[in-house]
C-alpha cells in the first residue's frame, strides 16, 4: 500500500542560464552600494515628502499622476521601518536605467509594469493557440489587465502602453471573429473574457488605487486649498475643524464666506475693504470711485458677508430661520463696512468688456444703488432647493443688468494690493467655475450691533458635512484636479526637448558631493542609445522591403516567421512610438527620464533585429560567424562604455577635473567641475 513512498522522487527543471545570468547582473548593478549616497537626490525631494505624508496620513496632491506609484514607494518605506520623520530638503547640490532604478523615483516602477503588461499578453497569446480558457490562459489575460492598470496608476504615461496592448488585442479579437471554426457562443465568450480582463478589471483597480489613497490620507495637509470646500471639510483637521458644527442651511441674516469654485489662478474668497477704486485708471478710463471688491487668496475678517433679505432691514437670523432657496433675491452686505455688493454699467478696471463690481457708497449723485442679486443653485436637485453650506454651488445674477458675479483671474495693480479682480460678466457662457461660488464658513448672525457682530460666534446643532461627500465625488474631484492642475512650467536648467533625447544631447546632474567631485548623472550608454535607434531604423527598412516584395507575391519569410516579425515590431517599435511621439504635443517641462520607457522598447527591439539578421539574412556559416563576432565586439564596447561612465552612475568615486573633462563626450553634456 505504501510502496509509492519507496519510489524515488524525480524533479526536473528547465533552467535558462542566460536569463539567470542577466537577472543576477541586473540585481547586482542596481543593489551595489544602494545606500550611497546618504543624501536626497534630485526628485527624491518630492517623492520623499509624499512618503512622509503617507506615513502621517496627511492628504497631498501630485499632478504627475495617480497615486499607485506613490503607494508602492510608501509601502517600501513602511516595510523598511520609515516613520515619516525626515526633512526632505537637503539635496546634495544601460547607465541611465541603472541610475533611475537605484533612486526613489517612479520611472523604473512604470517600466516594470509596462513590460509586465507586454510579457503577460504575449504569454496569453501563446496560450490562445494551444489551450484557450485554460488556467494559464486566464492567469496571463488577467495579469495583463492588472499590469496595465498598475502602469496607468503610477503615471499617466502608462496610458500609452495600455493603448498599445488594447490595440494589439483588438486586432487579434477581430481575427478571432472571422475564425469560422469557432461557434458564435465561443467567439462571444472570447470577447467577453477580453473585455472583462482588459477593460473592467483595469477600471476597478484604478478606482481601488484612489480608494486606498483616500482611506490612508484622511488628515488635512498642505494641498488642501487646491480642493473644494466640501473636499476639505471631509478631511480631519484644517477646514473640518473650522466648519464643525456650523449650520447646514443658509438663512437670511447668515454670515458667510464665499469661495470661488474655479480656484484659478489661486483659491480665493470674495473680499472687500475700505479702499475705493481710483477716480482715473492708468489708461485714462474713469471708475465709479466705489469701495473695492476683490478675491483674496487668504482667510481674512474682510471675507465675511451677510445674506440680507431685501424686504427687511435686519441683519440677523430670525427665529425660526428662514432658509434661502434657489431663485430668491438677496443682498450681500459686507460684514465690517456694512456696504452692499453692487454692480452697474461701469467698465471693470482690468476687464473693460465686463462691469465693475463694488460695495455701494452713497455720494448723493445720480448713481443709485443696484444691489439686488438673484441666487441660482447650479447643482440643485429641484427649483425649491435650499442653499447649503459647502455643498451648494451657486451663482449670483445681478437683477438690473443680468450680469453674473465672476472671478476674472487678473491681478489688480498696487492700488488693489495685487488682489484678484471681480467683475460682472454680461455674457455668461454656461456654468463656468469662475462664476460659481460656495459657502465655506457660516454662522447665524445674532446681533444687530456692528461691533458685537464682528465677534459673535454662534454654533448651532452639529452637522457632519463630510458624510454627504461620497467616494465617487471625492474621486472625481481629485482626478479632475490632477488633470487640470498645471505645475510650474518655467524652464529648468536640465529640461530638454524630445529631439535631444534620441541623440543623447542632454543629461541631468542628479547629485554632487558637498566636498569632493563625486557626482551622479542621468546619462545614457551612448552605444546602447545609438544601437537602439539603429535597430529601429533597420526594422523599419526591412519591414518596408518585405511588404513591397510581398505585394509582388515574393515571400522572403515563412508565414510563422513573418507573423512573429510583425508582432515583435508592433510591440517593440510601436511601444517606442507611443511612449515617445506624444511628448511632441505636450506643453510641459520635459526631462531626459521621460524617454526611458520608450528607450526600453527600443532595447527590446535590438535582440529581435539581431536574431532576424542571423537567422534570415546570413546565408552561409561564414557570414554567421562574422556576424557573431561583430555582436561580441558590439557587446564588449557597450560594457566598456558602461564601465567608463560608472563613476557618474554610482557617484562613489571622486574624479579629477581632467578625468571629468574626458567624460564630457558631447559639448552639451553638463559635467560638474569644481573651481578650486
Amino acid at each position: 500500500m505504501w510502496g509509492f513512498l519507496k519510489r524515488p522522487v524525480v524533479v526536473t527543471a528547465d533552467i535558462n542560464l542566460s536569463l539567470v545570468a542577466l537577472t543576477g547582473m541586473g540585481l547586482l548593478s542596481r543593489l551595489w552600494r544602494l545606500t550611497y549616497p546618504r543624501a536626497v537626490v534630485f526628485d527624491e525631494v518630492y517623492y520623499g515628502q509624499y512618503i512622509s505624508f503617507y506615513m502621517k496620513r496627511i492628504f497631498f496632491l501630485d499632478d504627475s499622476g495617480p497615486p499607485f506609484g506613490h503607494m508602492v514607494l510608501a509601502l517600501g518605506g513602511y516595510l523598511g521601518g520609515f516613520d515619516g520623520n525626515f526633512l526632505w530638503n537637503r539635496i546634495g547640490a544601460e547607465n541611465a536605467l541603472i541610475t533611475q532604478s537605484r533612486l526613489m523615483l517612479l520611472e523604473s516602477v512604470l517600466i516594470f509594469f509596462n513590460l509586465l503588461a507586454v510579457l503577460s499578453y504575449l504569454k496569453f497569446f501563446n496560450c490562445q493557440k494551444h489551450s484557450p480558457f485554460s488556467l494559464s490562459w486566464w492567469f496571463w489575460l488577467t495579469l495583463t489587465g492588472v499590469a496595465c492598470s498598475c502602469a496607468v496608476g503610477i503615471k499617466y504615461m502608462g496610458v500609452f502602453t495600455y493603448v498599445l496592448v488594447l490595440g494589439v488585442a483588438a486586432v487579434h479579437a477581430w481575427h478571432l471573429i472571422g475564425d469560422q471554426t469557432l461557434s458564435n457562443v465561443c467567439v462571444f465568450c472570447h470577447l467577453l473574457a477580453r473585455a472583462v480582463a482588459l477593460l473592467v478589471i483595469p477600471v476597478v483597480l484604478y478606482l481601488l488605487f484612489f480608494y486606498v489613497h483616500l482611506i490612508l490620507l484622511f488628515r488635512s495637509g498642505p494641498h488642501d486649498q487646491i480642493m473644494s470646500s466640501a473636499f476639505q471639510a471631509s478631511l480631519e483637521g484644517g477646514l473640518a475643524r473650522i466648519t464643525q458644527g456650523q449650520p447646514l442651511e443658509v438663512a437670511f441674516g447668515s454670515q458667510v464666506t464665499l469661495r470661488n469654485v474655479f480656484g484659478k489662478p489661486v483659491p480665493c474668497w470674495l473680499h472687500s475693504h475700505q479702499d475705493t477704486y481710483p477716480m482715473i485708471y492708468e489708461n485714462g478710463r474713469g471708475s465709479s470711485h466705489q469701495q473695492q471688491v476683490t478675491c483674496y487668496p487668504f482667510k481674512d475678517v474682510n471675507n465675511w458677508w451677510i445674506v440680507k433679505d431685501p424686504r427687511r432691514h435686519q441683519l440677523v437670523v430670525s427665529s425660526p430661520p428662514r432658509p434661502v432657496r434657489h431663485g430668491d433675491m438677496v443682498q450681500l452686505v459686507h460684514g465690517l463696512t456694512t456696504r452692499s455688493l453692487n454692480t452697474h454699467d461701469v467698465a471693470a478696471p482690468l476687464s473693460p468688456h465686463s462691469q465693475e463690481v463694488s460695495c455701494y457708497i452713497d455720494y448723493n449723485i445720480s448713481m443709485p444703488a443696484q444691489n439686488l442679486w438673484r441666487l441660482e443653485i447650479v447643482n440643485r436637485g429641484s427649483d425649491t432647493d435650499v442653499w447649503k453650506t459647502i455643498l451648494s454651488e451657486v451663482r449670483f445674477v445681478h437683477v438690473n443688468t443680468s450680469a453674473v458675479l465672476k472671478l476674472s483671474g487678473a491681478h489688480l495693480p498696487d492700488w488693489g494690493y495685487r488682489q484678484l479682480e471681480i467683475v460682472g460678466e454680461k455674457l455668461s457662457r454656461g456654468y463656468h467655475g469662475s462664476t460659481v461660488w460656495n459657502v465655506e464658513e457660516h454662522r447665524y448672525g445674532a446681533s444687530q450691533e456692528q461691533r458685537e457682530r464682528e465677534w459673535e460666534l454662534h454654533s448651532p446643532a452639529q452637522v457632519d458635512v463630510s458624510r454627504n461627500l461620497s467616494f465617487m465625488a471625492r474621486f472625481s474631484e481629485l482626478q479632475w484636479r490632477m488633470l487640470a492642475l498645471r505645475s510650474d512650467d518655467s524652464e529648468h536648467k536640465y529640461s530638454s526637448s524630445p529631439l535631444e533625447w534620441v541623440t543623447l544631447d542632454t543629461n541631468i546632474a542628479y547629485w554632487l558631493h558637498p566636498r569632493t567631485s563625486a557626482q551622479i548623472h542621468l546619462l545614457g550608454n551612448i552605444v546602447i542609445w545609438v544601437s537602439g535607434s539603429l535597430a529601429l531604423a533597420i526594422y523599419s527598412l526591412l519591414s518596408l522591403w518585405y511588404l513591397l516584395r510581398r505585394r509582388r507575391n515574393v515571400h522572403d519569410l515563412p508565414q510563422d516567421a513573418w507573423l512573429r516579425w510583425v508582432l515583435a515590431g508592433v510591440l517593440c517599435a510601436g511601444g517606442w512610438a507611443v511612449n515617445y511621439l506624444p511628448f511632441f504635443l505636450m506643453e510641459k517641462t520635459l526631462f531626459l527620464y521621460h524617454y526611458l520607457p520608450a528607450l526600453t522598447f527600443q532595447i527590446l527591439l535590438l535582440p529581435v533585429v539581431l536574431q532576424h539578421i542571423s537567422d534570415h539574412l546570413c546565408r552561409s556559416q561564414l557570414q554567421r560567424t562574422v556576424f557573431s563576432a561583430l555582436v561580441v565586439a558590439w557587446y564588449s564596447s557597450a560594457c566598456h562604455v558602461s564601465n567608463t561612465l560608472r563613476p557618474l552612475t554610482y557617484g562613489d568615486k571622486s574624479l579629477s577635473p581632467h578625468e571629468l573633462k574626458a567624460l564630457r563626450w558631447k559639448d552639451s553634456w553638463d559635467i560638474l567641475i569644481r573651481k578650486h
